[in-house]
């Protein structure tokens, strides 16, 4: 597919983009997404929209957003696009000075206000997309995308918890009662509504460990790819993580690493080390409200999604936009969730490679959902 035609699936099919709306793109100069971003400008302008494009520097995770993508969010675009080659960055005031929803909540970005909060502005974000995976898996079945998602979606709801098994020793219990499962069905036309592009998950929060026998308990076995602070990477060693109450308490390489290299787990360890320290040096600069510093750095631990790709035109090509689509995988997040109760500097997915999961309710009946990377109908 070309690119104008996979922009008009984004501007028209995915976010419904009518005539005299009110759209921002925040964009890098790379060629890649500058070139995205320049081919949706047209799109939308196409249709209808009123467009503004804004230009910043490539953002890493750790990494401020530039006053003016903020300034243009303040002005809550009906349809905002943060088509990145890494992160959109974070929200410098908010961080210190969160927004308050009317049920009282915080958001600690302009972009999750909207969002989450006031619920006024639809999204789609992209980091670290090329312009190969934006023609090869934008323009798929939607209809077909969103009967899986609602299919997964049904057989979660009011779920106690899930295991997750993999040949590769993944073995571990993730407790969802009461959480919600969301899903990035590529349907992003109604207000609060948004996801990534490649669209084709499936997620859920597990529940946040409160103490001795809480949270997810078990072992995660990563060996597909995973994201690092700078950078996504396939997994040349699977990466160990044993989780105790719900959060990861040791990290191992299940093999070692070649000589005078350092192995993928311990650049995992070193990502969130770095998290874990600069959460506690932000509160130290007035840069995080008092106490802050330690639930963040503590949350660096915490796992924080579970999902399951469903995207058939994805592949696990070491982007983590892309891999954590692809079928007979899922993924687990090390940071912070989706329900906004585990705040942290980090979000690190990481996959799993030809998962079992069975998802087990209250009253001890079990669904298998996934059995060796093959979805169950």
């Amino acid at each position: 597919m070309s690119i104008t035609k996979s922009a008009d699936v984004v501007i028209k099919t995915v976010c419904g983009v009518k005539k005299g709306e009110k759209v921002l793109i925040v964009t890098n100069p790379s060629k890649e997404v500058s070139d995205i971003s320049k081919a949706l400008f047209e799109s939308a302008k196409k249709f209808g929209a009123s467009v503004e494009l804004v230009v910043q520097k490539e953002k890493s995770l750790l990494d401020y957003a530039d006053k003016e993508v903020i300034e243009a969010l303040k002005r809550e675009p009906d349809v905002f696009f943060s088509i990145s080659a890494n992160k959109l960055g974070k929200d410098e005031h908010a961080i210190v000075n969160p927004y308050h929803d009317a049920d009282g909540r915080e958001h600690d970005h302009i972009f999750h206000y909207l969002m989450d909060g006031k619920k006024n502005m639809r999204a789609v974000w992209t980091p670290g997309i090329g312009l190969d995976m934006f023609e090869r898996t934008v323009c798929i079945d939607y209809d077909e995308l969103k009967r899986r998602c609602n299919k997964l979606m049904k057989a979660m709801r009011g779920a106690k918890e899930i295991r997750i098994t993999s040949p590769s020793g993944t073995n571990i219990v993730v407790p969802v009662l009461h959480r919600e499962p969301m899903s990035d069905d590529g349907d992003f036309t109604q207000a609060g509504s948004g996801g990534n592009i490649p669209a084709g998950e499936v997620f859920i929060s597990p529940v946040v460990g409160t103490g001795k026998g809480t949270g997810c308990q078990g072992k995660i076995v990563y060996d597909g790819s995973i994201t690092l602070n700078s950078k996504d990477i396939i997994i040349r060693n699977p990466i160990e993580v044993e989780v105790i109450d719900g959060f990861a308490a040791s990290i191992k390489s299940t093999e070692p690493a070649a000589a005078g290299e350092e192995s993928d787990a311990e650049q995992l360890l070193d990502t969130i080390t770095q998290a874990e320290q600069k959460a506690l040096q932000m509160e130290k600069d007035g840069k995080l409200p008092f106490g802050y510093g330690n639930i963040y750095a503590k949350n660096a631990r915490n796992i924080g999604e579970l999902g399951i790709g469903l995207n058939p035109a994805a592949a696990v090509t070491g982007n983590m936009l892309e891999d954590e689509k692809a079928f007979k995988t899922c993924h687990f997040a090390i940071g912070s969730n989706y329900d906004g109760d585990a705040q942290s500097l980090i979000h690190l997915d990481g996959l799993v490679k030809n998962p079992t999961i069975t998802v087990i309710y209250t009253d001890g009946s079990e669904c298998v959902i996934e059995r060796d990377g093959e979805l169950l109908d």
